[in-house]
């Protein structure tokens, strides 16, 4: 199996004695695609520290902090390039250990059973994003017209001085936002049960931003995935001009299996 990804054993170009970033988990025969590449300038080469059926993705680490823009994206391209083509267990951002040795005796081997059934478990499978986004003049109208109260405060602070209606401005602000996450709640259940039908694990994430509709992650076989497109097509026509949607992945599961950080 190869991954565009994702070493081998022998031969870890970190070497022996120094510590290594790890990305996550993945079944022993798991290969580095030629273009598979982790954070560090230039970027590092992947290579895999195999024990029984399970391996890890690891690669050297760069001499400065972790933590950059480039990091966090080599971590989760490095993830989701490799959960394309096998089941994935990522490890959050900044898991270091001390060498190679160690990331087999203290990492795979203790957990080589537990970590082989998840992987079980994802094999053909993969997570999803849906987001949506409400646009704002479509939900402000939606407010005004159902809430005769917030219709009142927003009459009363138009063309108002800002001082003189701070008390009104801030319960109009308080209104919205208790609004908007009414909304937001009915919304997500509506697109959880538009779902329903290709059997998804579900994960819900908070907003991002005031005018979130719908974050979801879901985990989905991934022959489904048409399924799953058809039926945000759906809602897309249902809310046309109300709310946005956008759907992201494949990617790593991280909303349902992330690892804990090993210690190194």
């Amino acid at each position: 199996m190869t991954t565009d990804g994702a070493g081998h054993t022998g031969g870890v170009d970190s070497g022996e004695g120094r510590a290594v970033y790890v990305y996550g988990i993945v079944p022993a025969d798991v290969e580095p695609g030629d273009h598979a590449a982790g954070i560090g300038e230039p970027p590092n080469a992947i290579t895999v520290v195999r024990y029984g059926e399970i391996a890890a993705l690891v690669s050297g680490i760069p001499e400065r902090p972790l933590g950059t823009p480039e990091d966090l994206t080599a971590h989760s391209e490095l993830l989701d390039g490799s959960a394309a083509v096998a089941p994935v267990l990522p490890l959050r951002f900044g898991a270091v250990m001390s060498d190679v040795e160690s990331v087999e005796r203290e990492l795979l081997q203790p957990n080589h059973d537990e970590f082989q059934a998840a992987l079980a478990e994802l094999e053909g499978r993969a997570q999803f994003v849906v987001k949506g986004r409400y646009v704002e003049e479509a939900v402000l109208r939606e407010l005004l017209d159902e809430n005769p109260e917030t219709a009142r405060l927003r009459e009363q602070i138009r063309g108002a001085p800002e001082e003189a209606t701070r008390d009104a401005r801030i319960m109009l602000g308080e209104n919205i936002y208790r609004s908007i996450a009414d909304k937001r709640a009915v919304d997500t259940r509506r697109a959880v049960e538009a779902l329903a039908a290709i059997r998804p694990a579900v994960a819900e994430r908070p907003p991002t931003h005031d005018l979130d509709a719908i974050h979801l992650a879901v985990l989905i076989d991934t022959s489904r995935r048409g399924e799953l497109e058809k039926a945000l097509s759906g809602l897309s026509e249902q809310w046309d001009g109300r709310i946005e949607l956008s759907l992201l992945g494949p990617m790593a599961a991280y909303d349902f299996v992330m690892k804990r950080e090993p210690e190194g």
